[in-house]
C-alpha cells in the first residue's frame, strides 16, 4: 500500500468545519466512490479540492519540489474520469444536504433562494467580453421590442 501523507491534503481552516458539517466524504462514499488499492477516493478528492484554495493546477503541483509526496497525474485523472463514479449523484446529495441545512435558517414566510457567488474566481478576457456582449444583445432586444410595441400602438 502506498503511504499517505495526511498533512498534504489539509483543508483550509475556514473550510474544514463546513466540510465536516456537510459530511462531504459520506456523500462521496454514498455515490459509489470506492477504490480497492492505492490512495483512497476521500484523499484524492480532498487533494483536488484543496488545489482550488492554493490557486494551483495539478501540473504545477507536480513540478514543485514536493511532487514525490503526491500521487501521479494518472491516479488523479483516473479518479476524475472513472465511469463507475457517479459525480451527478454526489453533487445532488451534497447540494440537497446543503439546501436542507440552509433552509432551516430562514423563516417560512421568506422566499427561498440559493445563491452561489463565483466572483472570487478569475475570468479570462474572452469570458468577460462574451458576458458584456450577451448583456449588449439582451439590452438591444429589449430596446427593439420596446420600439416595436410603441410603434404598434401609434396611429
Amino acid at each position: 500500500m502506498i503511504e499517505q501523507k495526511q498533512s498534504l491534503d489539509q483543508l483550509p481552516k475556514e473550510i474544514k468545519p463546513a466540510f465536516k458539517e456537510l459530511n462531504v466524504i459520506k456523500h462521496l462514499n454514498g455515490a459509489g466512490f470506492k477504490k480497492k488499492f492505492g490512495f483512497t477516493c476521500a484523499y484524492l478528492f480532498r487533494l483536488v479540492f484543496v488545489l482550488l484554495f492554493h490557486q494551483k493546477n495539478w501540473f504545477r503541483l507536480l513540478e514543485s519540489n514536493k511532487s514525490e509526496f503526491f500521487p501521479g497525474k494518472d491516479a488523479i485523472y483516473r479518479f476524475l474520469n472513472h465511469s463507475g463514479y457517479s459525480w451527478r449523484r454526489f453533487l445532488l446529495s451534497l447540494s440537497s444536504e446543503t439546501v436542507r441545512r440552509v433552509e432551516q435558517l430562514t423563516s417560512d414566510k421568506r422566499e427561498t433562494a440559493f445563491i452561489i457567488d463565483d466572483s472570487m474566481f478569475e475570468r479570462n478576457r474572452t469570458c468577460t467580453i462574451l458576458v458584456r456582449f450577451k448583456k449588449h444583445i439582451i439590452y438591444f432586444c429589449i430596446y427593439c421590442s420596446t420600439k416595436w410595441s410603441r410603434r404598434g400602438t401609434q396611429p
